[in-house]
């Protein structure tokens, strides 16, 4: 820019301009990068996360009573799985076959798909309580104030009473595992306050050297769900004869104090007359692995939680802080979101999150809120998912109840699968890894469920699993109703997260050692389970389409069927997956032409008299033609069979969701973001974001609406993480998509979002996004290869590379633009 050539006064107040605007910007998008709230929470999803991957706390800010919800991500009842739990099953499978394939009786069908059920999955559970009473002879506070600053993984509650101001400030550090509490106050000996802890499990209290305070325990060996209750059964069961059912765990608290004194008593550390009081708090668990068990086996977890808070204790809350701070940000950072205000109307930023969220609900237009809630479902991965530590299960890390909801496992009929959708596009690959780390596990269990439960060769895993891998349908051996107890495909999903680190990394030797083998196994198990049908298909039978129903010709409500669209299309995207993985990796050529020769004999697509893409082999009748699940659309997300090119059932799965409808829960709604990002339709799918961030009032009773709570947390109703993390990859679908053979730019921009920027997306081949936007149309963008490969970009109005004579070329699919690439070297497109 010629203005910058030479220097004069005018120049250097334009640059100091510049400068203060830069700083005001980067000043408000931190502030704007909170949850605030003007009084303390009442219920649980007012409370406010923290998480390393290991511990999670819930913050709820109370002034004479602070409460600490605590988790340990390892923390579940049960042991290593079972083995041979039921033998009679796989001698069903014939004579439920021939009831679908040749008699066409589903009720029969049904009954006896019961038959093939195993366990139920064990539960994740809650650690503890921390309690700091600070007694103010119920004095009011003034000036009351909490927040969570996402941008730095930092919560703080302040409040005035008395003339003093009291703080705590509260962070979980993944580099030293530890969990900090810094209280304090601006006058000097005003801290006397008291800590407490407790366990909803069997525990016992121990104290040290006058400052610790320590807890420890044994999980209970059985946990049934809390939707399995059967008179004379016990649903919580501690009783461990054998050491292999029932880990032992251990958190400690320990005060360090800044002036006045530190005591202890049998349960409790009193602190009298300090200035500042830091808290160290540490977890661990004897959970050794999957398949040791942890009790005879584990882990030390005395020796964990106390060599850990020792080291801890070494260092100062800054400098602990600071580290936790250099891990968080790397990762956080690394994105950047802002949509511009177009009606520059900054009223709803000034209001507490709470409220905020409730004017946004009666139609405020507030897009920082959306970028907000954005960022929420990254800091949240972030939080609950970390290398070396377990999935984020259906609540992530939080959970505050013994039995909590559907166990708070790991559903994988979609719900831990939609946990990581926004982990590669949305630059957090390294948060993928416990997952794609699980499912080496969930193989070697699944190996042996094939065998025992069906006869068949390779894996399998089904519709619920937890921390031990459970890989069998669960129903405890016939009172589960096969509509969600009995579904064949959830391993065969999850393979595709395998091979989707790998097209988003370019990871060969990922690919080679930790998918292919997986995802071949499983395709092994698919071609056993695989028949033909009197046309000559190959199909799925039994099959289900998880937990919805059609009616027969009778009119009867059926659950147990051939060949759903789900299963068929699950099965043709493994195949697919495998059959580009062997060649990628030059290897495997017979198996390769195996697949490529069932691939074509595979059930295809069917489109219904409605119009509708066909959810069942037949065109049933549907028995909620408004179900949360649309299964059936697998192929358009997260598959990549659907696509602008595949016109008829394009349109066929665009008319599918219109019948549906928005209605659902919040992970529902979730997936719908990203299914109408698929079908470039912008503005539906942000109808569909307002919706996710629909206002649920914890204080009132379940409507069974979706929506979101006070602290952000997605209400299925109740809670549950997977609409936070839909609802983050619906935003960045919007943006950019890259499933197919090319990178589409803002392929699906809602007119809300008319002028905005986006940093550090990455897209399939490996390429990071930066793009900005004006008009609803592109302005520029930037691509870093970070492979080297050739990239290929769609975009909605004519681009060229800069630099260069390469121009874009219109085409149907919209301007097409493709360059060679040099690793390390960023690409600069514009108009």
């Amino acid at each position: 820019m010629p203005l910058f050539y030479k220097t004069n006064a005018n120049q250097l107040r334009i640059v100091s301009f510049i400068a203060v605007q830069i700083l005001f910007t980067n000043f408000s998008q931190a502030q704007d990068l909170k949850l605030w709230y003007d009084k303390p929470s009442e219920k649980w999803v007012e409370a406010l996360p923290v998480g390393n991957g290991k511990i999670g706390a819930m913050i709820f800010g109370g002034v004479e009573e602070e409460l600490l919800q605590l988790n340990e991500s390892t923390l579940w009842s049960g042991g290593p799985v079972e083995t041979n739990v039921n033998p009679e099953s796989k001698d069903y499978l014939p004579k439920i076959r021939e009831a679908l394939l040749k008699e066409e009786d589903f009720s029969k069908a049904n009954q006896l798909t019961r038959k093939m059920q195993g366990l139920y999955s064990q539960s994740y559970l809650p650690l503890g309580d921390i309690v700091i009473k600070q007694d103010f002879n119920n004095a009011k506070p003034t000036a009351y104030y909490r927040d969570l600053d996402i941008q730095n993984a930092i919560a703080t509650t302040k409040f005035t009473i008395n003339g003093v101001e009291y703080t705590r400030e509260i962070f979980t550090s993944a580099p030293d595992n530890v969990m900090l509490v810094r209280i304090s106050a601006n006058q000097k000996a005003a801290l006397t306050f008291s800590i407490s802890a407790k366990s909803q499990l069997k525990y016992n209290t121990s104290t040290k050297e006058n400052n610790e305070l320590i807890i420890s325990g044994k999980a209970p060996a059985n946990v049934d769900p809390s939707y399995y209750n059967v008179n004379g059964r016990e649903p919580v069961i501690y009783e461990d004869p054998t050491g292999c059912d029932g880990m032992r765990y251990q958190y400690r608290v320990k005060a360090v104090n800044s002036g006045g004194t530190v005591t202890t008593t049998d349960s409790e550390i009193k602190i009298k007359n300090a200035s500042e009081v830091v808290l160290y708090i540490t977890a661990a668990t004897s959970y050794n692995g999957f398949d040791k068990c942890p009790d005879k086996d584990g882990k030390d977890e005395n020796k964990i939680a106390s060599d850990l808070i020792n080291k801890a204790a070494k260092k100062s809350f800054a400098q602990l802080y600071k580290r936790h701070l250099a891990d968080f940000k790397q990762y956080f950072d690394r994105v950047s979101f802002t949509v511009k205000n177009t009606e520059n109307n900054p009223t709803t930023t000034k209001l507490p999150s709470n409220e905020r969220l409730k004017a946004y609900s009666n139609g405020a237009y507030d897009p920082e809120l959306e970028t907000l809630y954005f960022q929420y479902g990254r800091y949240l991965l972030i939080s609950s998912s970390r290398p070396g530590g377990p999935p984020a299960n259906l609540q992530g890390i939080w959970n505050q109840i013994l039995r909590a909801p559907w166990s708070s496992n790991y559903t994988i009929n979609i719900n831990t699968q939609m946990n990581y959708w926004p982990a590669e596009v949305t630059n957090l690959s390294e948060m993928h890894q416990p997952l794609l780390d699980w499912i080496q596990s969930l193989a070697k269990t699944g190996k042996v469920t094939a065998r025992e439960f069906y006869g068949a060769n390779g894996w399998v895993a089904h519709h619920n699993s937890d921390l031990w891998a459970l890989s069998n349908p669960v129903g405890d051996k016939g009172d589960g109703d096969p509509v969600w107890a009995n579904w064949w495909m959830g391993g065969n999903w999850l393979t595709q997260h395998l091979y989707e680190h790998y097209r988003f990394t370019g990871d060969k030797k990922f690919l080679a050692e930790k998918a292919y083998p997986v995802m071949k196994e499983a395709a092994l198990f698919s071609l056993d389970w695989l028949v033909e049908d009197k046309n000559g298909y190959l199909v799925t039978a039994p099959s289900t389409s998880p937990e919805n129903k059609f009616k027969d010709i009778k009119g009867q409500e059926q659950s147990v069927s051939v060949a759903t669209t789900m299963d068929m299309s699950i099965i043709r995207d493994l195949f697919d997956n495998l059959i580009e993985a062997s060649e990628i990796l030059d290897t495997d050529k017979a198996f390769r032409e195996t697949l490529i020769a069932k691939r074509a004999k595979l059930y295809p697509l069917q489109i219904g008299k409605n119009g509708t893409l066909m959810e069942w082999y037949k065109d049933f009748e549907e028995t909620d033609i408004h179900h949360r699940h649309a299964s059936h659309l697998f192929g358009l997300h997260p598959g990549r069979e659907i696509t602008p090119l595949t016109t008829d059932f394009f349109n066929a799965a665009k008319k599918s969701l219109e019948v549906r409808g928005d209605e659902g829960t919040g992970w529902s709604k979730g997936w719908k973001i990203n299914w109408w990002a698929r079908l470039q339709d912008g503005d539906h799918a942000y109808s569909l974001i307002r919706q996710l961030l629909n206002y649920v009032d914890p204080l009132k009773k379940n409507t069974g609406a979706g929506g979101t709570y006070p602290n952000f947390f997605d209400a299925h109703p109740p809670f549950q993480i997977d609409g936070n993390f839909a609802g983050t990859a619906g935003m960045a679908e919007m943006l950019l998509q890259s499933q197919s053979a090319y990178i589409h730019l803002l392929p699906a921009l809602p007119k809300a979002w008319s002028e905005g920027h986006i940093k550090g997306l990455i897209a399939r081949g490996g390429f990071e996004i930066d793009m900005n936007w004006n008009n609803q149309q592109l302005d520029t963008a930037s691509v870093k290869s970070l492979n080297g490969v050739e990239c290929i970009i769609i975009t909605n109005v004519p681009v060229k590379l800069k630099n260069t004579d390469i121009v874009s070329k219109k085409t149907d699919n919209g301007y097409h633009i493709s360059f060679k690439t040099s690793k390390g070297k960023t690409y600069q497109i514009v108009k």
